[in-house]
């Protein structure tokens, strides 16, 4: 962005306005009083200033005395030291201040970095955990699986036995009735099968039974393989979620260790900054030691000038003896200037 420009009437103004207040009239000075604008150019612009009027004006001026002279120029020469002491003393305070603050920081953000170090190692452990529990879920599951196989394929075996014994009803009813047929023929024949078929129905009774039992069994323990692996998918799934959570929080480690580089980055460049500010502040000094030289110049100029002024109007208030016009104007203002 270019700077505002400023008009010379504006500058000389704001001077104005300072030198009304008794303020030192300073590139600065001038900045801060209209709000922007090079130092440079308005300070140059006052001395321009400064410079016409010294020409044009040609209406005596009192004399700083010599004491008050001696005086300001040792003021001058105290404060030029003065502000450059504490340009040093501010610019070793700013660079000691960046210097450990960014060395909290750095120190903070190790501590940080080990502590999301820590933390991704024990989420690294916590993952190898889940997968070493989501392995043993997978082994138990394939073994409920092969307990459901050989109950199942037990189920078809007693099926196939069951079967086998309807068959044998069949065939010892078939068997009954051919007796039963023959009852006639032959009691005793009859008798014999009356016992038999007594003894076929009691061992039918109880393959009945038995293969019941076996039924019942059977559906018991399909439905009981069927909650435990129902029950072992659910635990995969939420052995599977938990995996999930444990890689989630450990991308948000790597996240925060990124984010605390960038902030000891940052830090890295305000300190950078802080060094600028510091240099320009060592050139702010050098201006004003700048400005303060040209002041002592002017006002040696200035005496320069009413020494000669004086002359001048002592020659013209006596001119048929202008050798002693000199001395006694100088003891005059010698003898004003001790009282």
């Amino acid at each position: 962005m270019r700077p505002v420009e400023f008009t010379q009437e504006q500058i000389v103004e704001a001077g104005q306005e300072l030198q009304a207040a008794g303020r030192n009239i300073t590139g600065f000075a001038l900045r801060q009083k209209i709000g922007g604008g090079n130092p440079s150019r308005l300070k140059q612009v006052w001395d321009e200033y400064i410079n016409s009027q010294a020409v044009t004006q040609a209406e005596p001026v009192a004399e700083l005395p010599v004491e008050v002279a001696e005086e300001v120029a040792a003021v001058t020469k105290s404060l030029t030291e003065r502000l450059a002491a504490l340009a040093v003393e501010l610019n070793d305070k700013a660079v000691k201040a960046a210097e450990r603050r960014v060395g909290e920081v750095i120190r903070a953000a190790g501590e940080q970095r080990a502590q999301a170090e820590r933390e991704l190692a024990d989420a690294s452990i916590t993952v190898e955990d889940l997968e070493s529990k989501l392995d043993e879920g997978k082994a138990v599951a394939e073994g409920l699986a092969q307990r459901l196989a050989d109950s199942q394929a037990q189920a078809q075996a007693q099926a196939v036995e069951l079967a086998q014994v309807r068959e044998r009803l069949v065939q010892a009813e078939k068997s009954v009735a051919a007796a039963v047929e023959a009852h006639a023929a032959a009691q005793a024949d009859a008798k014999r099968a009356a016992d038999d078929a007594a003894a076929l129905r009691a061992e039918l009774a109880t393959i009945k039974a038995k293969a019941e039992a076996a039924e019942n069994t059977h559906q018991e323990q399909r439905k009981a393989a069927a909650a435990e692996a129902n029950r072992q998918a659910e635990r995969l799934t939420a052995l599977q979620a938990e995996r999930e959570d444990a890689r989630k929080e450990a991308g948000i480690a790597r996240e925060e260790a990124a984010k605390l580089r960038g902030q000891v980055e940052a830090l890295q460049a305000e300190a950078r900054t802080a060094g600028q500010q510091a240099v320009k502040a060592q050139r702010e000094a050098a201006t004003l030691q700048a400005a303060a030289a040209r002041a002592e110049q002017l006002a040696a100029e200035l005496a320069e000038a009413r020494k000669q002024q004086r002359d001048l109007v002592a020659m013209v208030t006596k001119p048929g003896n202008p050798s002693d016009a000199s001395p006694r104007t100088a003891k005059g203002a010698s003898g004003k200037k001790s009282s």
